[in-house]
């Protein structure tokens, strides 16, 4: 079954579907596209921008967990690119007071495996876009789709 990225979230948010992490950063990224057409125009024009190694860093917090990006201020300056070391971060703060206490984030927040948020507000790279901030807990986001 074929389905748009604003459909494919309201099937995860009802527990209909599961993404990773990883996978509903790109449907909220893929968002920002009203169509087909246009997201082909993007990439065709973005695509000799170049590109950004990543590697997501788990934050565990007493009540849920982000995985930290490039950018957050939380991101450590020598992420682990091997995956010799799993770097792994803890606290015994909630995701919620961490939320309040920081200012610069690019990171996935989540509670469980079905509620997920993101949040960005740096700016991208290589002409990129940030994915559309969504709470899969949240009935009201914002899709062009």
């Amino acid at each position: 079954q074929w389905l748009s990225p604003p459909e494919a979230i309201e099937h995860f948010k009802s527990q209909e579907m599961r993404f990773a992490p990883p996978q509903f950063y790109e449907l909220c990224r893929l968002c920002n596209f009203s169509s087909l057409q246009e997201l082909h125009k993007f990439s065709s024009e973005r695509a000799l921008e170049g590109c950004e190694r990543w590697m997501p860093v788990i934050l565990t917090a007493s009540d849920g967990y982000m995985q930290l990006l490039p950018g957050d201020e939380l991101y450590p300056e020598d992420p682990d690119y091997t995956g010799e070391k799993r770097i792994t971060l803890s606290t015994d703060k909630k995701v919620e007071d961490l939320m309040k206490e920081g200012s610069i984030f690019h990171r996935i927040v989540g509670k469980n495996i079905s509620d997920l948020a993101v949040y960005v507000n740096i700016q991208a790279k290589y002409k990129h876009r940030n994915p559309v901030m969504i709470n899969s807990n949240n009935p009201d986001f914002k899709s062009r789709l």
